[in-house]
């Protein structure tokens, strides 16, 4: 399978954001890619107020990349924000295309560096898989690299690759983790991971501290080691998925079957 990491910088204004994800998303199926991979918070960057741009996933801002997928003829992956309860939002990766209609609301949510995201994000509570021309995917979110339950689920229901969007937050040490994190992450569910994130826009965060991207988007293949990588500039990310080799590594490497998990209970 053919997918393309879109390694962008979005802005404020979530009208001239779908803009890029029109540029981009065309680039990506001029080069063959099935499946379109943008970063977290695609519809407005963080340091923005989230409250009054979120949309429902039937709004305009949602309809706009179905569009936009359906003119292409591939899946699109983006991070939006929808309204949830007590004047929160819900930090959601919409995948629209054909044949493939999902969400993911993000479950970890990132308090942590000196940022408080669960302040205006309310957290989500379930998995989500969605199936492109027989190829299961996972969906994830910046901050759930850290949390290996989720990456492992995705295998067990399926997946061989996992989606991962972020927004990743500059520092020091925050690169190496970065990279780390989604080779282990591969690694110990046997799936492919695709991590793509905002691009780095040069001050490396927004206001108050808000996570704005380092760039360094990159896939991992099920043996942990990394197979593509960008730096920090925009960019794009064409790769080829063999999902064969999960089936050969999980064969090699039977870490989801040698899995005591009663012993944790």
């Amino acid at each position: 399978m053919r997918i393309a990491l879109s390694q962008l910088t979005t802005g404020p204004d979530p009208e001239k954001n779908l803009l890029l994800i029109e540029e981009w998303t065309r680039r990506a199926a001029d080069a063959g890619a099935r499946v379109v991979v943008f970063p977290e918070a695609s519809m407005a960057c963080f340091g923005t107020p989230l409250a009054p741009l979120a949309e429902p996933l039937d709004g305009p801002w949602a309809d706009g990349v179905r569009r936009i997928a359906r003119a292409t003829g591939t899946v699109v992956v983006a991070g939006m924000f929808t309204p949830a309860t007590g004047g929160r939002v819900a930090n959601t990766l919409l995948a629209t295309g054909p044949g493939v209609e999902a969400s993911y609301d993000k479950i970890h949510l990132y308090d942590a560096f000196g940022f408080r995201e669960s302040d205006t994000v309310a957290a989500g509570s379930a998995t989500t898989v969605i199936d492109v021309d027989g190829v299961r995917l996972g969906l994830a979110t910046c901050y759930d690299v850290r949390f290996p339950e989720l990456f492992r689920a995705h295998a067990d229901a399926g997946a061989v690759a996992t989606l991962l969007a972020a927004s990743w937050g500059a520092g020091p040490g925050k690169r190496e983790q970065w990279e780390l994190l989604v080779r282990a992450r591969a690694l110990d569910a046997t799936v492919w991971l695709a991590a793509v994130d905002q691009a780095d826009p040069g001050a490396g965060a927004g206001p108050g501290s808000a996570p704005t991207g380092i760039g360094h988007s990159l896939v991992a293949g099920p043996d942990g080691t990394v197979r593509h990588a960008l730096g920090t500039e925009p960019e794009l990310l064409v790769a080829d998925l063999d999902v064969d080799e999960v089936a050969a590594v999980r064969q090699r490497t039977s870490v989801l079957a040698n899995r005591r998990p009663e012993m944790w209970r």
